[in-house]
């Protein structure tokens, strides 16, 4: 076998670098050499993988393919090695990227990272919140945190939490404009909705009496993209929202927010998952990080508990 993980390891470092000189500096070789091996590797894909742009270097969207599986493959080399050298099992290391989905991400996975990276020094962790979807090659992230059903893909997942969805308000709103006390009174009131592409404006309901279930279009005068957002309004007194059980319980608690209509909800099933590109060998800080959110989350999304 040629050295192609010696090609690899140079095209990541440009990447990460943006350039040549960097990189050779990190690899102690020159920019011609980095260049060399680089180019090594476009003309045996026949495909490029680097442009350059007022920017610096610039990944093609080849080469953010090659990037992703370039990295999996070291990551794997050197886990195999230091598992062989360590009787067996290797300690989780390298930069590990985590997206979350922003209110679970704040709640539930932020508290728990200064117990992670201290428990794990080597893992290097690059963690971002978004309540978009992404694509796990696209974002080249190691592990996406995200709810609602698993799409068809090679991906797996791990279930972080199941939990359901409710209608809040807060007690001034309540105070200032009444309790509704059947689906129907919905259409009185302001009710606060995601500007998602899918759209969320008929909310489910389910009659305690026959089991029916039906939705009720609703309509509001805010809109935004994000829960915590969502959240600080409805707390302020401007309308009813629809929030995951796990984001507003402790609200609740405090008696910060009231759930509307809870004899009406239809319980439905709200899943987290930690979703990861399956492979036979996963990585250990991908499968240590995975396994220390399910060590310390609650499952039912009462919370997390803090490691001792």
């Amino acid at each position: 076998m040629d050295n192609r993980a010696g090609e690899m390891d140079a095209f990541i470092r440009v990447a990460e670098l943006k350039s040549f000189s960097a990189a050779g500096r990190k690899l102690h070789l020159s920019p011609s050499a980095v260049s060399k091996l680089v180019t090594r590797i476009e003309d045996r894909l026949a495909t490029r993988l680097l442009v350059r742009s007022t920017r610096g270097l610039q990944l093609t969207p080849e080469g953010e393919m090659y990037l992703l599986r370039a990295q999996r493959v070291l990551d794997e080399i050197d886990d195999a090695e230091r598992a062989v050298a360590s009787g067996g099992k290797a300690a989780p290391r390298g930069r590990l990227r985590v997206n979350a989905s922003i209110a679970f991400g704040i709640m539930y996975v932020q508290p728990l990272i200064p117990a992670f990276l201290e428990r794990y020094p080597e893992v290097e962790l690059d963690f971002s919140l978004t309540d978009g979807i992404i694509d796990l090659l696209e974002e080249r992230a190691d592990i996406a945190i995200r709810s609602g059903s698993l799409p068809d893909s090679s991906l797996k997942a791990r279930k972080l939490i199941k939990s359901n969805r409710m209608i809040v308000a807060a007690p001034d709103y309540v105070a200032k404009h009444g309790l509704p006390t059947h689906p129907d009174q919905m259409a009185d009131h302001n009710c606060l909705q995601f500007n998602f592409p899918m759209p969320m404006n008929e909310w489910p309901f389910r009659n305690p009496e026959t089991g029916e279930r039906f939705g009720r279009t609703v309509s509001g005068n805010f809109q935004c993209d994000n829960g915590p957002t969502m959240r600080r309004l409805c707390l302020s007194g401007l309308g009813m929202a629809r929030l995951g059980r796990f984001h507003v319980l402790a609200d609740i608690k405090a008696g910060a927010l009231v759930e509307i209509l809870p004899d009406w909800n239809p319980l439905d099933e709200q899943l987290i998952h930690a979703m990861f590109a399956g492979h036979e060998h996963l990585a250990a800080r991908i499968r240590a990080f995975i396994d220390f959110l399910v060590d310390h989350i609650d499952p039912r999304g009462n919370g997390i508990r803090m490691p001792q």
